[in-house]
C-alpha cells in the first residue's frame, strides 16, 4: 500500500490481536464480551485486509456492526475506547441530529467532513511533534526579536554595535531558556480566519461554503498583548505550521479516514420504522436513504479533497425499545452484517464497574479529593451498597444503566466534597452505613428518587 503515509502505517498497522483488543477494552468496560469480540474482529480484519493483494483488497468491505441494548451499558464507551486504542479517527454522531431541523437542515455527508477535520487535527499534532525542536528554536528567536526590537533600518550600525547587539541576544536567549522572562508581556500579531470570525456570531459554516468564504474574505490580523509563556506557544504553533507540508498533511488525514476511520451512529433506532402513511416521512426514511450511500461506499467532497467511505467502519447503536432492527430499510440492514446484543447490567456488574476499570468512579473521586489533602477510603461494603442501590433504582424507575452510578456517587460524596477544603480531619472512610444514610430518602421514597437519581 505504497500511497499510505508513514504516519498512517504506524497507526493502522498496529498488530493487535483480537484477544489483546478485548483485554485492553476490559480495563475500561465491564462485561459485554460479545460486543468486545465483535469490534475486536472488525479491527483485526482491517489489519488482515492490508496484508492481502491490492486487487482483492479493494473488494474487502468492512464488517459494520449494529449494537442493540439499553442506554448506559457500554455501547459508546466500547467504540470510543476502541478508537483510542487503535489511533483511528473517530466521531460519534446521533442519527436524530439529522431530523431535528428537518431533512434539508443538516447534510448527512457532514459527518464525514467532521471526521476528516478530526483526522487533520491528529495528523497536524503528529507532524508538529516531529518538527518540535526546530519550531521551538525558531519561536525563541522570534521571542528575542519581540523583546529586543531591531534598530531603525535607516540608521547605520557599525561592527562594534552589531557585536554588542549579538552579545545581548545571546544573553537574552540564555535568560529565556532559564525562564526569567515568562511574565513579561509582548505584542504579537495573530491571524484570524474568516470562518472563525463568522463562528463567533453563531453562524455554522461547513463544507464548500467555508472554503469559498475563506478564499473570498481576507484573513484579519490582530495584535494582542500576552505574556511570554503564552506567546511562546502561539509562536511554536506558527513556526511548526511553516515547517509542515500542508498538502501531505491533508492527504495523510484523508487516507487515515478512508482506511481506518470509525463512525459511531448512535440512536439509530430513532430513525427506524415503517414509511409514514400520511405523506413523505423525510425525518426518518429520508435520513436512512441518505445514510445508505455513505455506508455502502461513496465519495464525499470536502475542501481538502474527495473522501471515499468504502472502507470506513460504521458502528450503529440503539436501544430498540419500541422498534426493532428489521424496521430499518432492508438495504441499510444488509450493510450491518454483525449484530450484537448488549445485556442489562446486574448488581454484580455495578460493583465491578466501581472497582475494576482503570479510571473507575471510585478512583476518580479519591484523586479529586486528594487535591484538597483529603485521604478518602471507600470500603468494599460501601461499594456493594451503592451497587445495590443503583440496581434497585434502575429496576424500579427508568433504566439508565451505569450512568446511575454517577448520581449515586455524587449523592454519597456531596457533603464531603463541599466540606473538603475546610475539614480538620483529612482522613475519611465511607462504609455501608454512611451510604445507606445518604441514600435513605431515595430508597424509602420512590417519588423523591425520581427527582434526585
Amino acid at each position: 500500500m505504497g500511497g499510505v503515509s508513514d504516519w498512517l502505517q504506524c497507526t493502522v498497522m498496529r498488530n493487535l490481536t483480537p484477544r489483546e483488543i478485548v483485554a485492553a477494552l476490559d480495563q475500561y468496560v465491564i462485561g459485554q464480551t460479545d460486543a468486545k469480540r465483535a469490534v475486536a474482529v472488525a479491527m483485526r480484519n482491517r489489519w488482515r485486509r492490508q496484508q492481502i493483494g491490492e486487487v482483492l483488497r479493494k473488494d474487502v468491505s468492512p464488517k459494520n456492526i449494529l449494537m442493540m441494548g439499553p442506554t448506559g451499558v457500554g455501547k459508546t464507551e466500547i467504540a470510543r475506547r476502541l478508537a483510542g486504542l487503535t489511533g483511528a479517527p473517530f466521531i460519534k454522531v446521533e442519527a436524530t441530529k439529522f431530523t431535528e431541523v428537518g431533512y434539508h437542515g443538516r447534510d448527512v455527508d457532514s459527518m464525514i467532513r467532521d471526521l476528516l477535520d478530526i483526522a487533520i487535527s491528529m495528523a497536524r499534532s503528529e507532524m508538529h511533534e516531529k518538527v518540535r525542536e526546530s519550531a521551538e528554536k525558531a519561536a525563541n528567536e522570534r521571542l528575542i526579536d519581540l523583546l529586543l526590537p531591531s534598530p531603525d533600518r535607516g540608521g547605520h550600525e557599525d561592527d562594534e554595535a552589531r557585536s554588542r547587539r549579538q552579545r545581548t541576544r545571546d544573553k537574552l536567549r540564555d535568560q529565556i531558556a532559564a525562564g526569567e522572562w515568562e511574565d513579561r508581556e509582548v505584542e504579537l500579531s495573530v491571524e484570524q480566519k474568516p470562518a472563525a470570525m463568522l463562528g463567533v456570531v453563531g453562524m455554522e459554516i461547513e463544507g464548500e461554503l467555508q472554503s469559498m468564504l475563506e478564499k473570498m474574505m481576507p484573513s484579519r490580523r490582530e495584535t494582542r498583548r500576552m505574556r511570554v509563556t503564552e506567546a511562546r506557544r502561539v509562536l511554536q504553533m506558527q513556526e511548526a505550521d511553516k515547517l509542515v507540508d500542508k498538502d501531505r498533511m491533508h492527504q495523510t488525514a484523508i487516507e487515515s479516514v478512508e482506511q481506518m476511520g470509525i463512525v459511531f451512529l448512535d440512536e439509530i433506532d430513532k430513525i427506524a420504522g415503517p414509511p409514514s402513511e400520511h405523506g413523505p416521512d423525510v425525518s426518518r426514511q429520508g435520513v436512512q436513504r441518505d445514510l445508505l450511500p455513505l455506508v455502502e461506499g461513496s465519495t464525499v467532497m470536502s475542501k481538502y479533497g474527495p473522501v471515499k467511505t468504502d472502507h470506513i467502519l460504521f458502528i450503529a447503536a440503539g436501544a430498540f425499545h419500541s422498534t426493532k432492527p428489521s424496521d430499518l430499510m432492508p438495504e441499510l440492514q444488509g450493510r450491518f452484517p454483525i449484530r450484537v446484543e448488549l445485556a442489562d447490567l446486574t448488581e454484580a456488574d455495578f460493583g465491578r464497574i466501581l472497582r475494576e476499570p482503570s479510571h473507575s468512579l471510585v478512583r476518580q473521586a479519591t484523586e479529586l479529593l486528594a487535591t484538597e489533602g483529603v485521604s478518602l477510603t471507600i470500603s468494599d461494603d460501601a461499594i456493594d451498597a451503592m451497587a445495590k442501590t443503583a440496581h434497585e433504582v434502575n429496576r424500579r424507575q427508568q433504566n439508565i444503566g451505569a450512568r446511575r452510578l454517577y448520581t449515586i456517587m455524587e449523592r454519597v460524596l456531596e457533603a464531603i466534597s463541599f466540606d473538603a477544603p475546610d475539614m480538620a480531619e483529612k482522613t475519611v472512610t465511607i462504609d455501608a452505613a454512611y451510604v445507606r444514610q445518604r441514600l435513605a430518602d431515595v430508597v424509602r421514597d420512590e417519588d423523591l428518587g425520581r427527582f434526585i437519581l
